[in-house]
């Protein structure tokens, strides 16, 4: 299907980035944007997912049905967020198998959501960004954005583009932070064992800043840097595309004092 001339986004803000790291959001407004889309943020809730996760599929299926009837009206969807983007794209048609009207409404929004980067680079075609970051930076593949969207060389390409950056791969790039939504909590031993793996490999890098494309993954690991007394500065590969960056990183209070 053809690209609209001006496509007509909805972001997917999702529950993180709304309450505790505004600054992915609008990072994602302005690259979308940038790319010649009209971007709006219709009034949205949860995508259901830690709901999905514990087995309350009636919850779930509630807040499916806000985000399709929410969504319904642009050319795409769009979430800063592998995981959100997952869920909507790969497990709304299943809640609704036995409707066949809601199951209909839900495969229509499941084909038009993507996620950020693979949404700019798949879909728009986009090569390259406006902006520049001074440092080396690695890179950490997010579960639901690499297993679920195939969200692995995208970033990759469009970190390329931005001057003076040099991205550092570190080991295992592509294994679990330990987050796992639910999972952290449910199984709070593993996910401590794996995140304080992952936190060796960042550092094993060498490299001073961390990127990733899902903010619970983010919070998780900046969490372990920073009680390991890490420098290590966390941030979304969002901002770093956009060229916003002024936001402190994740995990980093912000000096009141400061305007």
């Amino acid at each position: 299907m053809p690209v609209p001339s001006k496509p007509r986004v909805g972001l997917f803000v999702t529950c993180l980035v709304d309450l505790m790291r505004p600054s992915v959001g609008f990072a994602a407004v302005k690259l979308l944007e940038e790319a010649g889309c009209i971007v709006d943020a219709p009034v949205q809730t949860c995508c259901g997912q830690p709901a999905y996760n514990s087995g309350d599929r009636g919850t779930t299926r509630d807040l499916a049905m806000q985000a399709i009837e929410a969504f319904q009206g642009y050319d795409y969807v769009v979430a800063p967020s592998g995981s959100c983007a997952g869920m909507i794209k790969a497990h709304y048609p299943e809640l609704f198998e036995e409707d066949p009207n809601w199951r209909a409404k839900a495969d229509a929004l499941a084909a038009k959501t993507h996620e950020l980067t693979s949404f700019l680079v798949d879909v728009l075609g986009v090569t390259k960004v406006d902006a520049s970051f001074a440092g080396a930076v690695t890179y950490h593949d997010s579960c639901s954005g690499l297993r679920e969207l195939g969200v692995k060389a995208q970033p990759r390409r469009l970190l390329a583009s931005v001057e003076g950056l040099t991205l550092v791969e570190m080991k295992d790039s592509d294994v679990c932070c330990g987050f796992g939504g639910t999972f952290a909590v449910k199984y709070s031993d593993i996910s401590g064992a794996i995140v304080e793996a992952k936190a060796r490999n960042v550092e094993a890098s060498q490299a001073p800043t961390l990127l990733a494309g899902d903010l619970g993954c983010l919070m998780n690991m900046a969490g372990k840097l920073s009680r390991d007394g890490s420098p290590v500065q966390v941030r979304h590969v969002a901002e770093v595309l956009a060229g916003m960056t002024d936001e402190p990183a994740i995990g980093v209070a912000r000096n009141p004092a400061a305007k």
